[in-house]
């Protein structure tokens, strides 16, 4: 019986995929509840699984005291030393129990024990397992529809897909096999686990571009950055650690073949590969591909607000649809984007150049620095501190005249800014929308 139970520990642990002395704790738990039960006392019941004879032992402990005030529970000093010459007090002395007789009904209990805590352990296995494997991507089956999520099966376990990480461009069928990316795993209201699947999450084109290019696999070519409108377009962000390694040839693939395998997992999902560059400029340029920057320039280095000018004829295609591109690449390259044509540039710096001449007593050097300082007009200006001044190499004498100038020129430029009064009713019709964007990135890092 005893050999017995050694091997059934050892069958329930590889089963189960447990550790045997989870399985042993479990039965040592059951049998000191049943044993409680059928002895129904106030003795300190333990109980032990002897290794040797595969037996679980069940001991009442005493406490060795000077005086006795409850026999159940504590032993003389005199009456332990009958027993162990050496005890001493506040020594504990377990004395053996028999447990053959039990009876049946103890027993039953102790094995709906035995089940329920080998159950929680195997519960405990699986959300530990898919904690650690968070980010992963798995293949599983579609299972069932719930309202607007989907039950995926994954082999150990069920997980859900909500609406949320769902990518507006699938759809699916029970019974369709799918990629997922482990996004949570929780301890559900029963107690299993409650894992979040993702097909819209960074993680997914991350593992998917790892198992098409074996080069991101080994390490040798690195994504640096990820981001997505899923179902729509995505941008990648590419290193190689190596110098013979071209990065985008390398996801690309012969003719395309790897990076059309990750398309046709993402459902049409387009994805722009680029490559790293440490440098916030030419990062820009790339991520803003396919539309060809004119130039760019860095507004402010601690708040990550940059400007780009592209061709009249590139705006369009630089901002995207429904602005699509200038907004990914702003995720991409963690810098808020304001993105402006040729000619509205000459615009805006015909307009500022117009209020600096204004400006009495004031040469043309100064005026070229406050355009290359991107000083916005004379408003602006009068804002500026003695730091902002000696920053474009203004000393406070030079700047206190520049404001002075400022402040006597600025009624004449609001007086001729001003328009005229309409003598009609004002036209309901909506303003066209400017050509100018803006893209703001997350505020966090880049996925």
């Amino acid at each position: 019986m005893a050999n017995e139970l050694k091997v059934r520990i050892e069958q329930v642990s590889r089963e189960k995929n447990l550790d045997p002395e989870v399985v042993i704790r479990a039965i040592e738990d059951a049998i000191l509840q049943a044993a409680k039960r059928f002895f129904n006392n106030d003795e300190d019941l333990r109980s032990r699984f002897n290794h040797e004879s595969g037996d679980i032992d069940v001991f009442a402990v005493k406490e060795v005291v000077e005086k006795v005030t409850d026999e159940e529970i504590e032993i003389s000093l005199e009456e332990a030393r009958e027993l162990i010459p050496e005890a001493e007090l506040g020594m504990e002395i377990e004395f053996p129990k028999q447990t053959e007789g039990l009876g049946r009904i103890a027993a039953q209990a102790a094995k709906q024990v035995i089940f329920q805590k080998v159950r929680d352990a195997e519960r405990d296995n699986v959300i530990a397992e898919f904690e650690r494997r968070r980010g992963d991507v798995l293949n599983g089956v579609i299972k069932r529809q719930e309202g607007t999520d989907y039950i995926i099966d994954l082999g150990r376990t069920e997980a859900v897909l909500p609406r949320k990480e769902q990518s507006r461009a699938e759809n699916y069928q029970t019974g369709d096999r799918i990629r997922v990316a482990i996004l949570s795993v929780q301890r559900s209201t029963r107690g299993g686990p409650q894992v979040t699947v993702s097909r819209t999450d960074g993680a997914l084109l991350r593992k998917l571009l790892e198992m098409e290019v074996p080069e991101i696999f080994d390490g040798t070519v690195k994504i640096r950055a990820c981001v997505r409108e899923p179902g729509e377009r995505a941008k990648v962000a590419v290193e190689s650690t190596h110098k013979d390694i071209d990065p985008i040839g390398a996801c690309v693939g012969m003719k395309g073949t790897r990076v059309q395998a990750v398309i046709r997992e993402l459902r049409g999902e387009k994805i722009d590969i680029i490559e790293w560059d440490d440098d916030p400029v030419a990062l820009v340029k790339a991520a803003l591909q396919p539309a060809q920057v004119s130039r760019v320039q860095i507004v402010d280095s601690e708040q990550k607000i940059m400007e780009v000018v592209v061709e009249d004829k590139q705006l369009s295609l630089a901002i995207g649809k429904r602005g699509q591109n200038v907004r990914l690449a702003a995720k991409l390259v963690g810098w808020r984007i304001e993105i402006k044509s040729e000619e509205e540039k000459r615009l805006e710096v015909a307009a500022q150049l117009s209020e600096f001449k204004s400006m009495e007593g004031v040469d043309k050097d100064i005026v070229q620095r406050l355009m290359d300082a991107r000083v916005q007009g004379l408003e602006h200006l009068l804002q500026m501190t003695d730091e902002e001044f000696a920053s474009i190499d203004i000393d406070e004498a030079t700047a206190a005249s520049l404001r002075q100038a400022a402040t006597a020129a600025l009624p004449k430029v609001a007086v001729r800014e001003t328009p005229a009064e309409p003598t009609t009713e004002p036209s309901t019709e909506s303003a066209p929308e400017s050509d100018e964007a803006a893209a703001q990135p997350p505020a966090g890092e880049p996925a």
